[in-house]
């Protein structure tokens, strides 16, 4: 049914745009506070560019999240029932919400380790340990995604 399919990719929309979002507002975030310690510290530069990639990690989450639906359960057709599309929405909502605030949290401890790092303290793995943690949340909303589509199929 096409309304079936439209709330589908309604979920879609939502889980690639909020995800992407949240990416592009946590790289910068932490891109912002790379440049301002490059003033201080140019020789770290290295570590500032890890740092600040990292947040871009939950849109590619969201990216994974509809390749599943599409690809590996297949359930984005013109057959999808209504249960169907309305786990698929729900699947877009938890991974587009959880990934937008994971990735800005997570651009933010990152900034603040670069802010460090650019005083001249030695916190690169320390930060990037505790940058893990936000991003632990992003992960578990995919694999959730992938229980969704595996209950679903």
């Amino acid at each position: 049914m096409e309304l079936n399919l439209l709330l589908a990719y309604m979920g879609i929309a939502i889980m690639l745009i909020l995800s992407g979002v949240g990416s592009a507002y946590g790289v910068t975030i932490a891109g912002n506070a790379a440049v301002g310690a490059l003033k201080k510290n140019d020789g770290a530069f290295g570590n500032f560019l890890v740092l600040t990639a990292l947040p871009g990690t939950q849109g590619l989450y969201g990216f994974a999240g509809y390749f599943m639906f599409q690809t590996i359960f297949g359930v984005l057709t013109p057959d999808i029932t209504i249960h169907q599309a309305a786990a698929v929405l729900a699947g877009g909502l938890a991974l587009g919400f959880i990934g937008l605030f994971s990735a800005i949290r997570q651009g933010q401890v990152c900034a603040n380790g670069i802010a460090a790092i650019g005083q001249g303290h030695n916190v690169f793995t320390n930060t990037l340990v505790l940058a893990v943690f936000p991003e632990l949340y992003a992960i578990v909303a995919l694999a959730g995604v992938f229980l969704i589509g595996s209950a679903i199929v």
